[in-house]
């Protein structure tokens, strides 16, 4: 008893088990400084529509229009990333989101930005993004393997989120040390064109010949459409693909709502707006971590997790000052970042690998595109009704739409009794009836 207890804890994994693999680690040092970046930009550009309109439906439809090519170019990115070998797809699409933020930054730093340009150049970032995630998701399975995808795919959460971490708040003090206006965020926005270099040059260093490449499909009509049927044969993940749509399309909001927070409800600047993203992302931080410490992701820990996320973003609404307000957000960070990273591994883990990047597609086209569908209305309710309702309006929509989930997912009685009757047969000794890729946990 003693030793098969040792054994079982000598095997399972550190909280940085997938950093041993030479690739992986390289390409997470590259991520690791881009996805700050990312989040000097996401700050920055915010600042700039406010700037420029003084409008938090401006700023909602800006993130929309940000977010709206993973609505509609997903399906296509998924059959790119399984049809094209992933490492040379990425690296042209660094080049794609890098070119427009580039725009922009000098744009900006000119002084003849414009909204309409903003715009543009967003719908233009979002369109190679939207390209760039599936094949970025799935080509981690292709740098750790099996082993060690679960604990990857939780590290890259804490990577985006160490950037999360960092970002706002460095964007909030260069904004503000730089004057606060509209040539202050060129320079913050043209620094993340440049991050992209180092993921280029992580892609370019790593050892191919220590890859898992997955089998490419080949050029076959219906592999769309093959990867629909393929999510819709399988309850669990579409009771996840639910859980993050209600999430992404009323929840994560959160340039629109923190940044009405902080300059209309609590009249604050730039300093205060960035730093209320940096409190926020140490409980994301926290959560993927703690996700990274999990072997096997279920399916019951996100849609818990989901409706915690739910709850918080009410209780954050009813925050009387900035302080108590910002008291909250790590833990607003924690529910939602362990929900999106479980559901994240889940998709990875239990996937058949021909279609994986397919899946990965039609998870990112719900969770990201649902933003745009959320995001104007809730900027629109911060506008017309205070920040305080729009932050309400978002955890009730969560809440009542991934309880409605769940309802459904419970009443779809024969995987549940299949699930229920593999565990039966394992627990009096008979080996399991295995399902493919089974994920159902009812536990």
């Amino acid at each position: 008893m003693r030793r098969s207890r040792a054994s079982s804890l000598e095997s399972r994994p550190g909280t940085f088990a997938a950093l041993q693999v030479r690739n992986y680690r390289i390409y997470a040092s590259g991520g690791l400084l881009s996805n700050i970046g990312t989040w000097l930009q996401s700050t920055a550009q915010a600042w700039l529509v406010l700037e420029l309109t003084g409008s938090g439906a401006a700023l909602g439809f800006t993130i929309a229009l940000q977010l709206l090519p993973s609505l509609l170019l997903s399906p296509l990115a998924g059959v790119l990333a399984d049809r094209v070998p992933k490492r040379t797809l990425l690296r042209w699409l660094q080049l794609g989101m890098a070119l427009p933020s580039a725009l922009l930054g000098v744009l900006a730093i000119a002084g003849v930005v414009q909204v309409w340009q903003v715009y543009v150049l967003t719908t233009l970032f979002g369109a190679a993004r939207a390209l760039e995630a599936p094949a970025r998701q799935s080509f981690v399975a292709e740098m750790v393997g099996q082993r060690h995808l679960s604990n990857a795919v939780s590290l890259n959460s804490a990577s985006f989120n160490s950037g999360r971490l960092v970002g706002p708040a460095l964007a909030g003090v260069l904004i503000a040390a730089l004057g606060s206006g509209v040539f202050a965020t060129g320079w913050v926005i043209l620094a993340n064109a440049l991050s992209y270099g180092f993921v280029l040059l992580a892609l370019q260093v790593m050892d191919p010949s220590a890859l898992h490449p997955a089998p490419l499909t080949g050029d076959r009509r219906g592999a769309v459409r093959a990867g629909v049927r393929y999510v819709r044969s399988r309850p669990d993940l579409v009771l996840l693909f639910a859980c993050v749509f209600f999430m992404g399309s009323f929840g994560m909001n959160f340039a629109v709502t923190t940044a009405l927070m902080a300059t209309e409800e609590f009249g604050k600047g730039a300093g205060e707006f960035g730093l209320l993203g940096s409190i926020m992302a140490i409980g994301s931080l926290a959560g993927a971590l703690l996700a990274a410490r999990r072997q096997a992701p279920r399916l019951r820990f996100i849609v818990g997790a989901a409706l915690c996320f739910s709850a918080l973003q009410v209780v954050s609404a009813l925050m009387p000052t900035y302080v108590t307000y910002a008291a909250v957000l790590p833990l607003v960070g924690l529910s939602v970042l362990t929900a999106v990273t479980t559901a994240n591994a889940l998709i990875q883990m239990s996937t058949a690998p021909a279609m994986r990047g397919r899946v990965a597609s039609l998870y990112l086209m719900v969770f990201l595109g649902s933003v745009p569908l959320g995001a104007p209305l809730i900027g629109w309710l911060g506008e017309a009704f205070g920040p305080r309702w729009a932050l309400a309006a978002s955890g009730l929509g969560v809440g009542i739409g991934v309880t409605l989930a769940a309802i459904w997912f419970m009443r779809q009685d024969a995987p549940i009794r299949d699930a229920l009757s593999r565990r039966r047969r394992g627990r009096r000794g008979q080996p399991p009836v295995p399902a493919p890729h089974e994920t159902i946990d009812l536990a």
